[in-house]
């Protein structure tokens, strides 16, 4: 029976309350605006970096939106914490205008109760964060510079211009006068090395390329020239032709060990990988980098849940207080501290600093700043320590009221 009981007790503990509900109702809208401005601001730069290398190389928009999928996972860890502090600290201020937040504590409710579901949201999201940094990031990271290196290297397509040269690994082709359109050449000269017994050396006076749509091979045909075959232990053929026709490949394949193998460096190995390497050493990373990269996660990691507690203390407005600096406040410390483990990170990994006094000392110090600030916006240490009859009276409910409301209302 007392057994049944407690398990009751339990799970009324962690049931969400109407108050907690309502909250978080509150806090979803605009944690999804804020989260999808900044990963647009964040991925504009990139955005026109990927679009420059497909103008470059013919890709398609395939490639485009494979590279663009990998840098998600890079940006999100960037943007989840701004996301949830701008989401927490407009929902609170919002309160804090209209007076809900006067009314809460008015009825018992205090500044940490309202809280709680904020700082519960945040250690999901903290947990999501380890999944993230851990082990998405590293594996997006690789496949992110894979694809850019096959996307810069692979993909041909001949878009000429006068007196230029296309390469590839195997062509070259260049063109004396090209048109507008980039289809139609003259006096045009290609060195074509894809059997590898021979090469041809063509020349011919006019030419027409056509591209297809659907990415097949490029048609190339040319008109009144001259192929030489060069077979390298024989001598050299010459053969005249009036018209032919090359087929040219658009996507000339890449070995698939063209491209290093991941874990090259520390940012592609993943927590436990990097634990691996620390303790048994890694040949190919410097033991230091590996020490700087995991303590550089963890501390992340470990930061985020505090992030909310921070928006919730600098979003209060006290009276007759028209502009509230908590964002600014808010936004200056978080790149602050951010800047800081990068700084932490490049002294553990190039000066062999302990991670414990340039690392975990400021997460540690960021910490006690965002408790410090809510406890000073709740009323300070004494609202923690009052113990006396009057808190009697102010005991919540499982719906987040005062026990005695309940208790009238039955």
């Amino acid at each position: 029976m007392n057994r049944t009981s407690l398990q009751h007790r339990i799970l009324d503990r962690l049931a969400p309350s109407t108050l907690d509900r309502y909250l978080l109702r509150q806090v979803v809208p605009p944690f999804s605006i804020a989260l999808g401005v900044v990963m647009s601001a964040l991925l504009l730069e990139r955005l026109l970096v990927l679009f420059n290398l497909l103008a470059a190389n013919g890709s398609s928009m395939k490639t485009f939106f494979a590279l663009l999928s990998d840098l998600i996972p890079h940006y999100l860890g960037l943007a989840l914490p701004a996301a949830m502090c701008v989401s927490v600290f407009s929902v609170i201020r919002r309160m804090s205008t209209n007076h809900e937040i006067d009314a809460l504590m008015a009825s018992g409710v205090s500044l940490f109760r309202i809280c709680r579901p904020f700082v519960v949201t945040g250690a999901i999201f903290g947990f999501l964060a380890f999944s993230l940094y851990g082990f998405i990031q590293p594996y997006a990271r690789y496949d992110y510079r894979s694809a850019f290196y096959f996307a810069s290297h692979a993909g041909w397509t001949p878009h000429l211009q006068s007196k230029m040269f296309a390469i590839s690994d195997d062509i070259v082709l260049t063109a004396e006068n090209v048109d507008h359109a980039g289809s139609r050449m003259w006096n045009i000269f290609i060195r074509d090395a894809t059997d590898k017994a021979h090469i041809r050396f063509i020349t011919a006076q006019k030419g027409y390329i056509f591209n297809p749509a659907d990415g097949s091979d490029i048609r190339l045909d040319l008109v009144d020239g001259t192929i030489v075959t060069d077979s390298q232990d024989k001598q050299p053929s010459v053969t005249g032709f009036t018209r032919t026709t090359r087929l040219i490949s658009g996507r000339s394949k890449l070995d698939d060990e063209a491209y290093r193998k991941r874990g090259e460096t520390e940012r592609e190995l993943t927590v436990p990988e990097l634990y691996y390497g620390i303790r048994h050493g890694n040949p190919a990373i410097s033991h230091s980098y590996m020490i700087a990269e995991l303590n550089f996660r963890l501390a992340r990691t470990t930061a985020i849940p505090f992030i909310p507690i921070l928006a919730c203390a600098l979003a209060g407005v006290r009276k007759r207080q028209k502009n509230n600096p908590g964002l600014a406040i808010a936004a200056i410390t978080l790149v602050g501290f951010d800047h800081t483990l990068q700084m932490g990170m490049s002294f553990v990994a190039n000066m062999h600093m302990s991670p414990l006094l340039v690392i975990w000392l400021p997460t540690l110090v960021f910490c006690l700043i965002c408790v410090g600030v809510l406890i000073r916006q709740a009323g300070g240490l004494r609202i923690l320590l009052e113990r006396g009859p009057s808190m009697a009276s102010r005991q919540l409910s499982a719906d987040g009221l005062p026990r005695h409301m309940t208790e009238r209302q039955a």
